[in-house]
């Protein structure tokens, strides 16, 4: 019995001191989190996904070495560079950044100063000549100098191998009178130009994205007008506050692919190879030869042709004969047999003697 009693008196010793280790373990800061201070700059208010706009006098050193970019443009560019050209090196300048324009060679160049004072802004300058040389206008070109924007080209033309295929999805994009690509432009907020075989395109990474996907499609046979739709369904859930956060499946619709039968192409079967050439095809002279018409003579020859003449042309009248004369004929017409097997003369000479009787009953 003391045995017992020392042994529950132990237990509840070292229960009472555990409790007492989880107490104090509570109370001592972890090693890992010991320097771990609240950060004054970090709150609920601030957006950490914001970009910050980058200014003047923010990157305090020049850049160590000059970098340059340059792109090749076509002829029937030439005319309007040169006449856009101090507008484009005026507004480059602001940014420190020098330009150069080389008609004999066709190509624009576009390098840093020790005036730059944004580190991308070459990249910027870079996609504002690429986009002036695929044919966008410099009022919409020089838009992608800012932080917000920025540029996609898509190439087109490795989607569709046939040209007249590839030149009909293409008009398909753009629509009648450009409505397609206006719808487009209004719903991603980006401009959009097709050229050649590129579709260039300016606004928002969102925007961009949405474009892309839209472009991708069509070329791939999925016409834009079922993307036009989502897009302004979806621009509608964004601005009710209720539906903004839920999933929006059930609201967006649902296009199926229908496959349109098409003539299934004749497989030419391909003959047997064989080394030898075919057999030469008779002339004229061997079969006169195989007939015996050859040895004929010419006045002989005339009687024959002739008497075929003839003879095909009595044919034929008797052909014609037998057209004409086969409405006159009269169909065979088939007597009508009662169950009995008599014919339709029996079936008469019976009525008549029934008749016979009922008119001898009624006078008596």
């Amino acid at each position: 019995e003391e045995t017992l009693v020392n042994k529950m008196a132990s237990g509840n010793k070292r229960a009472v001191s555990e409790r007492d280790m989880e107490k104090d373990t509570s109370d001592v800061i972890k090693p890992k989190k010991k320097y771990r201070k609240d950060k004054p700059w970090d709150h609920d208010g601030v957006q950490h996904w914001k970009i910050e706009e980058f200014k003047q006098g923010d990157m305090q050193h020049s850049l160590l070495d000059e970098s340059s970019f340059a792109t090749l443009f076509p002829k029937y560019r030439e005319k309007y560079l040169q006449k856009i050209w101090p507008h484009v090196t005026k507004l480059l300048k602001d940014h420190g950044l020098d330009c150069q324009l080389d008609l004999i060679e066709g190509s624009m160049t576009v390098r840093t100063t020790r005036k730059t004072w944004d580190p991308y802004i070459i990249i910027k300058a870079r996609d504002m000549i690429k986009l002036m040389a695929r044919g966008v206008p410099f009022e919409q070109a020089n838009r992608v100098l800012e932080d917000d924007v920025t540029s996609d080209i898509i190439k087109i033309r490795s989607f569709v191998r046939n040209k007249e295929r590839f030149v009909r999805r293409r008009q398909r994009l753009i629509g009648p009178n450009g409505d397609t690509l206006k719808a487009l432009e209004l719903l991603t907020q980006c401009y959009i130009l097709v050229q050649g075989s590129t579709v260039s395109a300016i606004g928002p990474f969102k925007g961009l994205k949405q474009v892309r996907r839209v472009v991708e499609d069509t070329m791939k046979n999925y016409h834009p007008i079922y993307h036009i739709k989502t897009l302004m369904i979806k621009r509608e859930l964004m601005n009710d506050p209720v539906l903004k956060e839920q999933s929006w499946d059930r609201f967006l619709p649902k296009f199926k692919k229908t496959n349109v039968q098409r003539k299934k192409p004749k497989i030419k079967k391909k003959k047997e190879y064989t080394p030898f050439p075919p057999p030469q095809p008779e002339s004229k002279i061997d079969k006169e030869l195989e007939s015996g018409e050859y040895f004929l003579k010419q006045q002989e020859r005339q009687i024959k042709k002739k008497e075929l003449k003839k003879l095909e042309q009595t044919e034929a009248l008797e052909n014609n004969k037998m057209k004409r004369n086969a409405d006159f004929i009269p169909p065979n017409e088939e007597t009508k047999q009662d169950d009995g097997g008599t014919t339709e003369e029996f079936s008469l000479k019976q009525f008549k003697k029934k008749i016979k009787g009922s008119f001898k009953g009624k006078l008596k």
